[in-house]
């Protein structure tokens, strides 16, 4: 009898999902009306005050220019560790061009997995002008170290990491934050 019970409850359930709406959109009808409430007064926004007139393109044209001053072989920064404790820079040694973020991806970490290109949904990554595919963010992060025989080697660091074109003059290793 328990058997015959389960099956007519799960038989009914069954029917339910498939003749309810419910059961046909994952979003609660509260999300939606939410959702297309805030969409209808981000269109208005947009409308109203419109995009902003960039016109020189200036943050654009630096960004390009540290992409490229970042590619040149030759190019030899300073890296220092940042102490939150004591607020002091701690100078590491000469480094070749400047750090980057552990979780940064040689290749393309994400891929379709069903479906075609054209079918799916998922966002495929691109990567950066240098070919790598960065991160939001990374605790841990890559710096090319010159040791004293002139050899290039990796050193991998947990701490905040501060790389400068320049040696930072003994009396700038302290660093005080701003107090917010």
């Amino acid at each position: 009898m328990k058997k015959i019970l389960f099956v007519f409850l799960a038989c009914s359930a069954l029917f339910f999902c498939f003749t309810s709406e419910s059961c046909d959109d994952a979003t609660p009808p509260s999300d939606k009306v939410a959702h297309d409430r805030q969409e209808k007064i981000l269109q208005e926004g947009n409308a109203e005050v419109g995009m902003p007139s960039i016109v020189n393109f200036r943050e654009k044209k630096m960004l390009k220019m540290i992409y490229e001053l970042r590619d040149q072989a030759s190019y030899v920064t300073y890296s220092y560790l940042y102490s939150q404790y004591s607020g002091k820079c701690i100078y590491i040694g000469q480094t070749i061009g400047y750090p980057i973020p552990y979780a940064t991806q040689y290749t393309n970490p994400l891929q379709v997995v069903s479906g075609s290109y054209k079918e799916s949904v998922t966002s495929i990554a691109q990567a950066d002008p240098n070919g790598l595919f960065s991160p939001a963010s990374a605790a841990g992060t890559w710096v090319a170290l010159v040791d004293p025989k002139g050899k290039v080697v990796p050193g991998y660091f947990e701490p905040d990491v501060v790389c400068l074109p320049f040696k930072l003059p003994a009396y700038e290793l302290v660093y005080t934050p701003p107090n917010y």
